[in-house]
């Protein structure tokens, strides 16, 4: 097979499971971590991909609000998002919903109203200049509980971003029942964000009911236990429910044994529509391109291939209709000239 990372790194692309801290680069943590020496995480790049090898998923979430607790201000917050912006820019991610968890941040002391300000100019800040249109998923941190659940709910409608499309769930999934969470979705939903919980990751695939029927999901975050109910995988495939599939990340918190077991070919092969996506990319060692080429190898894609999953993340997205056809067609444009292009 030909090596396709040429092709995947210029192919213009859509991100829509990947985490507004998990995307701090070590580049990005050493400069945070700089400015806050009383913090346990390490600024060398070296000693940080040591910090980031996870033996659970407990042991991510650990490392994970270590991250976190990094980010203390406004300015934090808007470096953080500019800077994670940039990134995807040189992976030619032209749109991405990046999952935020305000309320991580608030109970740090963050002021509410001068975190989505940061968000925000850090959002028009990163279309203006990179290229790279940003969108919001608010996201409860399920270990926090119903009153994370209340409060995500009252930060996402009471002072609602510009950039505000989706409300999520996640968190670990062990312990923490999404029907739970009814009553936040539920006015989520009535004030027309979409409902994007995780689901299916660590746990069997009656979470991802659960998600359907009680959050009303439009799409699953992970959903990889689906796999393991017909039932479920027709359901999401009559449905047009995306998965929004990260392989690496399913591996580095155990969630999968082994990549080659990862169930994304059975996904595919019920008809579900599947997205690629990083996570929690520099936490685990890999960027959306990375997952891309891996999404390939486990499903045999050429370049048309890689093509179309780049076009089902366009689809399950929360662009605008105008947006969704823009960038449908550029991805259109670079596949139909890409063999004069690597001639050249």
């Amino acid at each position: 097979m030909n090596d396709l990372h040429p092709f995947i790194a210029g192919l213009p692309k859509a991100e829509l499971h990947v985490h507004h801290v998990g995307s701090a680069s070590p580049r990005i943590v050493s400069e945070l971590a700089a400015h806050h020496p009383d913090s346990k995480v390490p600024t060398d790049p070296e000693a940080l991909a040591d910090f980031f090898t996870f033996t659970d998923f407990a042991h991510f979430i650990d490392v994970y609000l270590s991250v976190v607790d990094l980010v203390r201000t406004p300015e934090d917050v808007r470096l953080l998002t500019f800077e994670v912006a940039r990134d995807m820019a040189r992976q030619n991610i032209r749109y991405a919903e990046l999952t935020v968890t305000p309320f991580s941040s608030t109970r740090r002391g963050i002021p509410e109203v001068g975190f989505m300000e940061a968000i925000e100019d850090a959002r028009k800040a990163a279309e203006a200049e990179l290229g790279v249109v940003l969108r919001w998923c608010f996201d409860i941190p399920g270990e926090a509980g119903l009153e994370a659940a209340a409060e995500t709910t009252r930060l996402a409608l009471d002072l609602r971003p510009e950039g505000l499309v989706s409300f999520g769930l996640g968190g670990p999934e062990i312990g923490v029942d999404r029907p739970r969470f009814k009553p936040y979705f539920d006015q989520a939903i009535a004030a027309g964000l979409h409902s994007v919980p995780h689901a299916g990751e660590t746990t069997g695939p009656q979470t991802v009911w659960d998600a359907l029927t009680a959050l009303r999901a439009e799409r699953i975050g992970h959903g990889t236990s689906s796999v393991q109910d017909p039932k479920l995988l027709d359901h999401l495939a009559e449905h047009r429910i995306a998965l929004e599939v990260c392989p690496t990340s399913n591996i580095a918190t155990r969630a999968v044994a082994d990549l080659e077991l990862h169930p994304v070919r059975e996904m595919t092969e019920a008809g579900v529509l599947v997205t690629i996506n990083s996570d929690d990319p520099p936490m685990f060692g890999t960027d959306l391109n990375n997952e891309y080429a891996v999404a390939a190898r486990l499903l045999a894609l050429d370049e048309r291939g890689v093509a179309a999953l780049a076009k089902n993340a366009v689809e399950a997205s929360f662009l605008d209709p105008a947006g969704k056809r823009k960038l449908a067609a550029e991805i259109d444009t670079y596949t139909a000239s890409w063999p004069a292009t690597s001639a050249g």
